[in-house]
């Protein structure tokens, strides 16, 4: 419960996925964590499994859940002390007996600037919408999607390089700082929850699938080039060259017009026409094959591209 002279706070935490795991991670080194309540690993699953691995790894006590009313049963029966519960990458609906378990409610760290991007992939959609900044917002979670009330919110600036793995750690680390200089102020009620503003702003994510990676290049190259840096992690964008099977990892706008889809080789560049402009690629990754610079597939497939 201590850490050198100074109490660290008490929460339980809700989290699954590997943002999750990489935020309870950090969150340990000022929070006591009375227990994890997170999904259990599915039947068959190979590999890691990121919250259960952090938590078994540091001996805290685990709460598995499959569902909102398992949520609800083994939390009314749990006996947990804790005045608030901290949510990240969680993936189960929370109802309103779950969040009143909670004398100071259930803090959701959502990674974008409330009411813009609520929804289920806010980081990808901020660098899809091309926007300059996004941030961390530290809310209330209610019984609605992402509309809790604001218990303080702050920008992050997004790099013309930023990928959503580069953002994402970006975020990472402002939710910590976050939730370390504002839950002790939250439980020693120093802050005023204010509803959400400009709520004719609001702006939705959604899940991505697999089929939001197929490039199309009838699309503009700058809107390529920002799916290219969103999808890095998934579902990754994916074209054919030369015959083959490609994900492409890093490119830049160039300025080549021509049909859709068509193949100019300037010296050792490689790039390809789009709607509007082109886009050269610098990198890519041919099916069953480690990623290379284009220089380095040209190397190998110029002939095929010519034709």
């Amino acid at each position: 419960m201590v850490s050198g002279d100074k109490a660290k706070t008490p929460v339980v935490f809700f989290g699954t996925g590997p943002v999750a795991a990489k935020s309870l991670e950090l969150l340990l080194k000022h929070c006591d964590v009375e227990t994890v309540i997170t999904k259990p690993k599915p039947p068959g699953h190979r590999g890691n499994f990121p919250v259960l691995d952090v938590a078994q790894g540091h001996e805290l006590p685990i709460t598995e859940v499959s569902s909102k009313a398992e949520l609800s049963q083994k939390l009314k029966n749990s006996g947990l002390s804790s005045p608030v519960g901290v949510l990240i990458d969680f993936g189960i609906i929370v109802s309103r007996d779950v969040i009143d378990y909670f004398p100071l409610g259930i803090i959701n760290s959502h990674f974008s600037r409330l009411p813009q991007w609520r929804g289920a992939d806010p980081i990808s959609f901020a660098i899809l919408s091309g926007q300059k900044s996004t941030g961390v917002t530290l809310m209330l979670i209610d019984e609605g999607m992402d509309t809790g009330k604001i218990l303080v919110q702050k920008s992050q600036l997004i790099s013309s390089s930023d990928t959503t793995g580069s953002l994402t750690d970006k975020l990472i680390n402002l939710s910590d700082n976050l939730l370390k200089s504002y839950l002790p102020k939250h439980l020693s009620r120093q802050l005023t929850p204010r509803n959400q503003p400009h709520p004719e702003r609001v702006t939705y994510s959604r899940k991505l699938t697999k089929e939001d990676g197929l490039i199309d290049w009838n699309k503009p190259a700058e809107v390529l080039e920002r799916e290219i840096r969103a999808f890095h992690e998934w579902p990754k964008s994916y074209t054919k060259l030369a015959g083959k099977d490609v994900v492409i990892t890093s490119a830049k706008v160039s300025s080549f017009s021509g049909k859709p889809g068509t193949v100019v080789l300037n010296k050792n560049e490689l790039h390809l026409c789009c709607g509007q402009n082109s886009l050269q690629l610098l990198k890519l990754t041919p099916a069953g094959k480690k990623e290379m610079t284009a220089e380095a597939f040209l190397a190998g497939h110029r002939d095929l591209l010519n034709k």
